[in-house]
């Protein structure tokens, strides 16, 4: 194995549904350098949950795992996330449409989200190799010595806190400000709460409460890996940055659509968090840098390098829009997903092959231009 001659690796994955494809293209490029690769620190929220999972659970070598989680992300088809048939999401909407109408007083029979996800609790028993919902493969890689630790981050709507849930080797349990976590024995039901969409995918109930989408109160995406130990930090974001010489062309024409307005804010939920933290982290390094003092007293630098796509990716989206199935497409659309030019809700839940297989050969294609400095990240060299 190719050891973390420098201090423990871990591997950061933030959410973005469908965009977690975008990882996928990444670490396949990593693997393909570095094939025997120890990254012994998994953390992931929301989509990014579910690469984490995949690769703590599987015992095989990093190209191996990778390979096997490529295939997954390359063959996914929207059928196999939620459902996608006209009286599925007809039904979901009018009992949604009928409460809202209603006052509430229409309160029978229940509906908890836009879209059945069935199917993807299907899916994942069965790629992760789930014994009763548990996740074995954790606990061989763990007693291997192949993993350190994974954590998978949720949101309770019963305390409003970030719950980040932990497996591993002698990792004490941690609380602060909105967050906390809890030493556990990772399932299909925490990666499911994990990536439960707000409203799109229905919450999921863990002891006796109730858990969503990770990234909602996770004010410091990047805490979970220090406090298991971290030294240097991988973080693979799917949020497109702009850059300055960009000229600002506007999203929409006219008074911005429902997708454009939800796309703002599920990106302002889940991943500005990520660059705040990194921005945060980045700051403190400084600082001990400047300040030796400070390391004497326990304090320690830790190197961080963040990835992120060179492509607008809600853009992308609308490149395959048309490609969706019928009644999902027809749903979106009355949202307004064609009266956009920037369609970052839409690339939250386009689990199509085509846009997946094209945000893995742009995550390959982003990580060769880096190449020399991830390799220099991962094999412990200054940069």
């Amino acid at each position: 194995m190719t050891e973390s001659p420098t201090g423990e690796l871990a591997l950061v994955m933030s959410g973005g549904g469908a965009r977690a494809a975008y990882q996928v293209g990444l670490l396949r490029w990593l693997a393909r350098r570095h094939p025997d690769l120890r990254i012994p620190i998994l953390t992931g929220v929301s989509a990014g949950a579910i690469n984490a999972a995949f690769l703590a659970t599987h015992a095989s070598g990093f190209a191996q795992r990778v390979a096997r989680l490529a295939e997954l992300w390359g063959n996914l088809t929207t059928e196999q996330v939620f459902r996608v048939d006209s009286f599925s999401l007809a039904r979901n909407m009018l009992r949604l449409g009928a409460k809202l109408v209603s006052g509430g007083a229409l309160a029978k029979p229940q509906t908890h989200a836009a879209v059945d996800t069935a199917p993807l609790r299907e899916l994942l028993e069965r790629v992760l190799d789930a014994r009763d919902g548990k996740l074995p493969g954790i606990q061989a890689n763990l007693r291997d010595g192949v993993l350190r630790a994974v954590a998978i981050t949720t949101s309770s709507y019963t305390s409003g806190q970030s719950i980040t849930w932990v497996q591993g080797c002698n990792i004490e349990q941690w609380e602060r400000a909105h967050r906390r976590s809890f030493n556990t024995e990772i399932t299909v039901d925490h990666v499911l709460a994990s990536g439960a969409l707000p409203l799109f995918f229905p919450a999921v109930q863990i002891g006796r409460d109730w858990y969503g989408d990770g990234g909602l109160r996770l004010t410091a995406p990047l805490s979970p890996a220090v406090h298991m130990g971290a030294d240097r930090i991988l973080a693979i974001s799917t949020r497109y940055v702009h850059a300055r010489s960009e000229p600002d062309e506007p999203a929409a024409s006219g008074y911005p659509p429902p997708a454009l307005i939800l796309g703002a804010v599920l990106n302002s939920i889940f991943l500005d968090q990520f660059d705040a933290d990194a921005l945060t982290m980045q700051r403190i390094n400084s600082v001990l840098e400047a300040l030796p003092a400070m390391r004497e007293r326990g304090f320690r630098p830790l190197r961080l390098l963040v990835l992120r796509p060179s492509m607008n990716l809600g853009r992308l989206a609308n490149e395959y829009e048309v490609h969706l199935p019928g009644s999902f497409r027809f749903l979106t659309r009355g949202l307004g997903t064609k009266e956009t030019r920037t369609n970052d809700l839409l690339s939250l839940l386009m689990f199509q092959p085509d846009y997946l297989t094209r945000l893995i050969e742009l995550g390959e294609k982003d990580a060769e231009a880096r190449g020399a400095e991830i390799d220099a990240f991962v094999c412990g060299r200054a940069g």
